[in-house]
């Protein structure tokens, strides 16, 4: 792709390693990229044949440190696009379209796919169901929730990504000690009800405002669980035609208006409350899932969501989304930390699995097959397995991005 007489320059912002298909895509289609990433992970398997410069900044946090930096090498070549590749990275971006007056999503949209209050504010403002939730501004109004509201309770950073940094806490004397501890640091925190339930995702593709691809998906544990206590990351397709499946997307859509994405991917995360069955929005990003949910989306659906999401970012609507034919069938995704470097998993010789991870410490796959129930059945045979064969576990840091 050009624009007047050199190809058109995206420049992809990473603080960790991730993205290497959305490189690849934008160099397949004619780009020149520019990649710019934290230092710490320059070393790591970047896809540098999709790469005409490399660069790394000790931190891309610091907005002013990024726009100077970026301001620098548009000295000596022109930079027509940027693009995040990693959640933390969503507002450095915006950040820098609005510096070097470049077109895509701006700051004021990516603060709704980023910032955890302002992304429920905005859904509950449009009917989207939401736990109860309190700002930490004003202590008499966290005062008035606490007693309003039955604990467990849920302190979450604003600005984190997925379960980091949040902590469940059930006394009011204990959320009082960790309001204070956080000193000036206590308005970047939210608090909420906690919701017992299963959790959900749905992966999609957002075009002109509208959700042009979606899927659903159910976690056999909520990742808060995970992140805190350790275990196999899993999910799987859910049943297309169940009704609860099509109200999931209902409420999909109708956040994604609330919310005003142009155009983009998206990740987002519901629960359905235990006591009430009712569908409660937890929070969203306009990102690719993380964890390798996009290698389930495209087994399953053909839907390449990182390839997607490059040619959104280069071509801003003038080439607008088509949905491939889906592939048919279920899948699901089964993603573990192991003891060995290597896991040996030709134990595990079902034709289902149709995709293993070779990534060192870990152990995973992706299953297909005709319906959800024998993917369902696999998973539950395969959880103990892993557990068993390969699984290692880390200090509970709090630290599962998906």
């Amino acid at each position: 792709m050009t624009t007047a007489d050199r190809p058109l320059t995206i420049l992809c912002l990473s603080s960790y390693f991730k993205g290497n298909r959305f490189l690849e895509t934008c160099k397949r289609e004619g780009a020149r990229v520019i990649l710019l990433v934290r230092q710490d992970v320059l070393d790591k398997p970047w896809a540098r044949d999709a790469c005409d410069e490399v660069h790394a900044m000790p931190s891309l946090a610091d907005p002013r440190d990024l726009q100077n930096a970026v301001s620098y090498l548009a000295r000596t070549r022109p930079i027509d696009r940027v693009a995040p590749l990693d959640d933390y990275d969503v507002m450095a971006a915006a950040g820098l379209r609005q510096h070097l007056c470049l077109p895509g999503t701006d700051e004021g949209e990516a603060r709704r796919f980023r910032d955890k209050l302002t992304m429920r504010v905005e859904a509950r403002r449009a009917g989207v169901a939401v736990p109860e939730f309190v700002p930490i501004f004003h202590h008499a109004d966290v005062a008035r929730f606490l007693d309003e509201v039955p604990p467990p309770w849920m302190l979450k950073p604003r600005a984190e990504a997925a379960s980091i940094g949040i902590r469940k806490l059930e006394r009011a004397a204990d959320v009082w000690r960790a309001i204070e501890a956080l000193g000036d640091l206590q308005s970047y925190y939210l608090l909420e009800r906690f919701v017992e339930g299963d959790v959900f995702h749905v992966d999609g593709v957002v075009e002109g405002g509208e959700v042009a691809f979606a899927e659903a998906h159910g976690y056999l544990r909520p990742l808060f669980q995970i992140a805190h206590e350790g275990g196999v990351f899993a999910t799987r397709t859910l049943p297309r035609d169940d009704p609860f499946t099509l109200a999931l997307l209902e409420a999909h859509r109708r956040l994604v208006g609330a919310l005003r994405l142009r155009r983009g991917v998206t990740h987002t995360e519901f629960i359905r409350g235990k006591a009430d069955g009712a569908i409660y929005f937890l929070e969203t990003a306009a990102r690719a899932g993380g964890a390798h949910i996009t290698d389930l989306v495209e087994e399953v659906a053909g839907v390449d969501l990182w390839a997607e999401w490059a040619r959104l970012e280069l071509y801003l609507g003038e080439r607008p989304f088509r949905p491939r034919p889906r592939r048919g069938g279920y899948g699901g995704l089964l993603l573990s930390l192991a003891r060995q470097e290597r896991p040996d998993t030709s134990a595990y010789a079902d034709p289902e699995i149709v995709r293993r991870f070779d990534v060192p410490n870990h152990v995973g796959f992706v299953l297909r097959a005709d319906s959800a129930a024998r993917v369902e059945d696999l998973m539950r045979q395969y959880v103990p397995r892993i557990q068993a064969d390969f699984q290692a576990t880390l200090p509970p840091l709090g630290t599962q991005r998906t």
